[in-house]
Formats: C-alpha cells, structure tokens, sequence
C-alpha cells in the first residue's frame, strides 16, 4: 500500500502504523511527516544566491526559496533598511483615521507600477491574504451593486492561490483541496480546463454570467507545473470577462516584480486586469508583505463623498506594517538601480536555450517551459521528480518537485550566465544518473 505526498501528489512508501514523537516541534509545511522528518535541512544562512545548512553545505538556491528571494539572499540594504525603521517606528495600524508613513509611501509607489490605471493598493502580509481579499472585494463589488447573484469564483485547473479558505477553495491542484469538506467551505467556486478558452465561454454559459463574480487566473502558473499561458489565451479570458461584466483578478504572487521579466507579467501579455494579487517579489522575501493592486471601477464606489457610501470591511492588524514597508520601498530601489528587471530577460534567453539543447539531449525530460526567470522540467513516469531533486541537493542545488513530474527553476535575479547553465548541467546530470540506474 502506498501514500501519496500532499505537496507533490507523488506516492511515497508505506511503513508501519506508528505515532513519531522525535524531531523537532516545528510541524513542516506541506508535509508527509514520516518522509521528511530526520531529512530536513536547516537553512542557517544565506549569501546572494547560496544558502548554507546547519551540517556545512552551500547550496545553490535554484528555486530563489518559495520564487520570493529575486535579490538573493542576505542583502545588507534591506537588513539596514529594517534596522532603521525599526528604531523610528516597528510599526502603527492602518484602520480609520489611523495611517503611517512607510505604508502610504509604499502605496504611492505601487500604484506607480500598477499595470492597472489610477489604482488604489491594499496592503496585508502575503499571497494568501491577498486572495482572500481580492475575491471577498469582488463578491461585495456586486453585492454593492446590487447584483446579489454574482458570487462564483472561477479558477483554472492546477492553479494554486494559497492555503487560506478561499485560496484552497479555487484551488485547481486537487490534493490541497482534498479533507476540508471544500464544497462547503466556500461553495460557489468552479475550475476550468487549462489552457481552454472556449471551455471558459462553455462554463460561463453553463453556470450563467449572472452568477459569475470573477475569474482568477496566475498568468504563469507556478506550483501547477510552471505553466505560461498559451499565445493569446489571457487576452481572450480578458476579453469573455468584459463581454460577460464579471472581474478579472490576475494572481501575482509570484510574477509580480520582474520575475517574467517585466514589472508585472500583466505588461508582458497584454491584460489590464480589474484586481492583481502581489506576495513574494515586492520585498525579495524580506518581510512578510502582500496585497491587491484594484482598479477605478472596483474602488471608486468606495470613495464616493456621501453618508451611503459603504465600506469595505477588511482590515488586518498588520496591513501596512510600517517595517516591511519600508524593506518593500528599499526592494524596489534596489531592483531599478541595478537593472535587475531587464537582467530577467537576458537570463531568458539563456534559460531556454540551456532547457532545449536538455530535452533535445535527454529522452527522460519530456517537456520544458519558460517564461522570464521561471522554469520547469516534467520528466518521464519512468523517473520521480522527487529523488531527482533529492540528487540535486546531493549535488549542491536546490530544486523543487511540482506537479505533473516537474522540477521547478527559479533561482534569484542576481545569478551569472555561468551558474544558470551550471544548474542546468546539475539537472542533467541527475536525469542521466537516474535513467542508467534504471
């Protein structure tokens, strides 16, 4: 009998039935315990784009953490940055009346890049927030407007949006929906084909566009298997969304920031959604720092100068927290003084020509996508994705097993030509190691 690993959908060994109660206290994330515990890596340190475990390996972080660390590891700016504001003021609440001066900077800022006109910037501390803010936002947006049946959510089949409630309830990777009675928990969500406009035109039309309150959609999908969009589909979800009136909400969390190699990857295709979700890159990981990006015709009701005027009630604790806004700010400097969004693209080329010349050499790697400084590798059924990134540690990089046999490529903005095709080569070797040992 087998099991299957949450994170990974993989199937990992059985063992006897047994309680573990060594090992740390710390419950491991995206976990098969039993696999993992007595395996783990402690990260003790990190250095551009190397990080450094408790029993002495430096290893080459290939996927830039969780696609956050875009600046590397352990910048001495953004530690001073913190450091500063720290001494000024850790922090005060955004609620009200209430403001403070990092957060409304950061704001300003935001809504400078915002790829959406005259947008407006809510602010919290991290991707999954940012979901559950964006598709709250726009279930009250129709409620507001008086269109109290718009209140399904549409996603794609494989994205992944965090692991709050609504985050795994649009979850279209199955096995982080699986065991929380997900049809209840937010009922009104539906997930379609991938890459398959006509099965959205379908949908809409099955589900009635009077009940849609909007689709979401990762124009790069990430943890799905590193999926770009195909030519023209996200143009032509934009374009079903205003012929049906129901929002468009981009996910982000990991594109935004240069990591496609523009701001945001709304510039690189085209699509000027209602509501961009951000995370990850807009503080390179630094600081816990999340929000929503909203247009004019999601925002404007709310600041209409009248006693009816409604609000939005949302807020949290730590939405605008006054330090991580100020790394946030310093991030930003840091990104366009050393030209690290245009090294994306050079990085790129790089990329693709290094993941073509492996699937033309290696029968075991069976596809290869790129999309700026993202990557993915799906290997044959015949090989795991798993042991190839457990050898990839062995041989000194990391990498990340995702769905559909896939290794994940995403290491920092910061790396030489030299130590991509270097990751590259290690992969390489892994596969070729692992087809002989067959």
């Amino acid at each position: 009998m087998t099991r299957i690993d949450p994170v990974t959908a993989s199937e990992v060994p059985a063992s006897e039935t047994r309680t573990l109660i060594d090992g740390p206290a710390l419950w491991p994330a995206q976990a098969h315990t039993p696999t993992v515990l007595g395996r783990q890596l402690v990260i003790e340190r990190g250095e551009g784009s190397y990080v450094f475990t408790s029993d002495g390996r430096r290893l080459f972080d290939g996927t830039a953490g969780l696609w956050h660390a875009n600046i590397g590891h352990a910048h001495p700016e953004l530690a001073q940055a913190a450091y500063d504001q720290m001494r000024r003021l850790e922090t005060y609440h955004t609620f009200a009346r209430f403001t403070n001066d990092k957060a409304l900077a950061l704001g300003e800022r935001l809504a400078a890049l915002s790829p959406i006109d005259r947008s407006k910037v809510i602010l919290n501390s991290g991707g999954s927030d940012a979901i559950d803010v964006a598709c709250k936002l726009a279930r009250r947006h129709w409620q507001r407007e008086g269109r109290t049946s718009k209140t399904v959510i549409l996603s794609r089949e494989f994205a992944y949006h965090g692991l709050h409630a609504y985050g795994t309830s649009i979850a279209g990777l199955e096995f982080n929906r699986e065991g929380y009675g997900t049809d209840s928990l937010v009922p009104e969500t539906a997930r379609v084909p991938l890459h398959d406009a006509a099965a959205i035109a379908e949908t809409i039309e099955r589900i009635g566009a009077e009940k849609i309150a909007a689709i979401v959609t990762e124009p790069v999908q990430g943890t799905g298997g590193v999926n770009p969009p195909a030519p023209g589909y996200l143009e032509e979800i934009q374009r079903l969304c205003r012929a049906h009136d129901i929002l468009l909400i981009l996910d982000e969390v990991i594109t935004g920031f240069g990591r496609t190699g523009t701001m945001f990857a709304a510039e690189r295709y085209g699509v000027e959604p209602d509501m961009i979700t951000f995370a990850k890159g807009v503080t390179s990981g630094y600081a816990p720092l999340g929000g929503v990006l909203v247009g004019p015709r999601v925002w404007e009701a709310f600041y209409v100068d009248a006693a009816e005027t409604p609000v939005f009630r949302h807020g949290a604790t730590y939405a605008g927290h006054a330090t991580a806004a100020a790394v946030a700010l310093a991030h930003l400097d840091i990104l366009e003084r050393d030209g690290l969004v245009p090294r994306v693209n050079e990085l790129e080329a790089v990329l693709r020509s290094e993941l073509e010349g492996l699937a033309a050499r290696q029968e075991a790697v069976v596809d290869v996508r790129v999309a700026g400084l993202l990557g993915g590798v799906s290997l044959a059924d015949e090989l795991d994705a798993v042991r190839i990134a457990d050898e990839l540690i062995e041989l000194g990089y990391i990498s990340r097993p995702l769905r559909g046999n896939t290794l994940q490529i995403s290491p920092p903005f910061i790396i030489s030509d030299g130590e991509l095709r270097g990751f590259v080569a290690a992969i390489e070797r892994a596969v070729t190691d692992a087809a002989t040992a067959r």
